[in-house]
């Protein structure tokens, strides 16, 4: 919500009932939120609590320490749209504050707010150029991101989903049977959305094709590889990076890869430790990115480069590079197998069973 709004919402604890009914009526989100003259929240007033007040008798001149509400649920400001969203629903709340580590009040998320998508003015760029080698035959004719799944091109999937989060403007880096993508998607109208081109003339990478980003971004912006399809929150994604001030921050995940054999320990020739098939983990590139606009002084124009070495250079110069930690279904259609795995996992989600 508006920074102006929550501001106006909170009160002294030293405050009477009186000011808690103007206040509630005046700023009109149903919830005043109170502190202690340290600046932390001491707790907070509803209307309902107001009446139940009022209904044992205090008058509208009567100190509010005994309507308030303490220790009401709280969360930090890290703390993700979709889990905010459950904690409501598990609470059957409408409000919750938001505190930094010294318990101050830095702003407060509402349901009606949480639920309607941030219009959010940043780019995102998505790399369509891949010739898709690995999915051939599939790919002798069609390029990769057109490839359907479940019933639309993959690029399709990627761009609703992003508009759900609120994106408008796209722009999709071209090469490899790039008249088909544009013939299929032109300006976006069909979508309702915008949708530029960046048209390689020699294939890029994965970022070199940022540098050919003119006017160049003045905000940051997302950047996502054409054949992953994924449930992230590419808003959420965004403002990670925006908090964490870094110049480019990288989706990770956790891959998990279990041994075939018993595996053994020794010191010399001696056994010192066995463990049966054990499991490795490690964290992988997601294929998905935020970057700041001084992230693009580390490209040259029209210069192949990968995403990795964009991350490298950056760190090379003493930019602060980030990882994104993401939990959600996630695949890089790269191969055959892939894309079987992906419309059975599409097509699940859109079935009769879980329309009902």
């Amino acid at each position: 919500m508006t920074e102006q709004r929550w501001r106006q919402a909170i009160l002294a604890a030293d405050s009477i009932i009186e000011q808690v009914i103007h206040n509630l009526d005046r700023v009109a989100i149903k919830i005043v939120l109170v502190v202690n003259e340290r600046g932390e929240l001491e707790g907070t007033i509803s209307d309902g609590d107001v009446r139940r007040g009022l209904l044992k008798g205090l008058s509208l001149a009567s100190p509010i320490t005994t309507i308030i509400h303490r220790n009401p649920l709280v969360v930090p400001p890290e703390l993700g749209r979709e889990m905010v969203m459950r904690l409501m629903v598990a609470n059957k709340i409408l409000q919750i504050p938001i505190v930094d580590e010294r318990h101050h009040i830095v702003g407060l998320h509402l349901w009606d707010e949480i639920t309607t998508p941030i219009e959010r003015p940043n780019l995102m760029v998505i790399m369509a150029g891949g010739m898709g080698t690995r999915l051939r035959p599939h790919t002798e004719n069609c390029p990769k991101p057109l490839l359907p799944v479940a019933g639309k091109p993959m690029l399709e999937h990627i761009i609703e989903r992003a508009k759900l989060e609120g994106f408008k403007h796209f722009v999709l880096a071209v090469h490899y049977l790039g008249h088909m993508i544009e013939d299929h998607f032109g300006n976006g109208e069909r979508l309702g959305v915008r949708i530029d081109y960046l048209r390689e003339q020699t294939p890029l990478g994965t970022a070199g094709a940022l540098s050919l980003l003119s006017p160049a971004p003045q905000t940051p912006f997302v950047v996502t590889n054409g054949d992953v399809l994924t449930d992230i929150h590419y808003g959420e994604l965004l403002d990670f990076h925006v908090r964490h001030n870094a110049a480019a921050t990288m989706a990770i995940r956790v891959h998990e890869w279990q041994h075939p054999y018993g595996v053994v320990q020794t010191q010399g020739v001696n056994i010192v430790g066995f463990e049966e098939k054990p499991i490795a983990r490690s964290h992988i590139n997601a294929g998905v990115y935020a970057l700041a606009p001084t992230a693009l002084s580390v490209l040259n124009t029209a210069e192949h480069c990968d995403m990795p070495s964009v991350f490298a250079r950056l760190q090379e110069k003493s930019e602060r590079t980030v990882a994104y930690p993401m939990h959600e279904p996630w695949l890089d259609v790269g191969r055959p197998a892939d894309l079987l795995s992906a419309n059975g996992q599409m097509a699940e989600k859109t079935s009769p069973e879980q329309k009902q």
